[in-house]
């Protein structure tokens, strides 16, 4: 999982390139036998998020609007992919400090996102009893 921080006034699409490159982990490399995969909702529909995901070596899912709420009705089984990043937001404004953005240095604010991502994890495991 990547992360880039901006204001909330910045659109999604112009934190692509910045999100891709903060990856933590080394990706394998992408292989017609094994592709990669990178779902994206309409905030990203642009040919610069889709050049960009040919230099990162993704395919592009991005859904156009509407789209996706035609699959719904038609079966019963679809879930759509983004509600996990969605929930994940909403898990993460139970923490206060992540809530308002009490720190003025940005590294301070991306040291308090992981602490919180890793409690979220640590939750989700089903290892914490509380």
């Amino acid at each position: 999982m990547g992360l880039a921080i901006a204001g909330a006034n910045v659109n999604d699409f112009k934190l692509a390139r910045q999100t891709l490159e903060s990856i933590p982990v080394k990706r394998p490399r992408p292989s017609l036998r094994r592709p990669q995969n990178l779902c994206l909702d309409k905030g990203y529909d642009y040919d610069e998020v889709r050049d960009l995901a040919v230099e990162f070596g993704f395919t592009a899912h991005i859904r156009s609007r509407g789209e996706e709420a035609k699959l719904i009705r038609r079966s019963s089984r679809f879930k759509a992919r983004r509600w996990v990043a969605e929930r994940t937001h909403s898990w993460m404004n139970r923490y206060r400090r992540i809530l308002i953005r009490w720190e003025k240095k940005p590294e301070n604010y991306t040291g308090m996102l992981h602490l919180t991502l890793g409690c979220i994890a640590y939750q989700a495991s089903g290892l914490f009893l509380g």
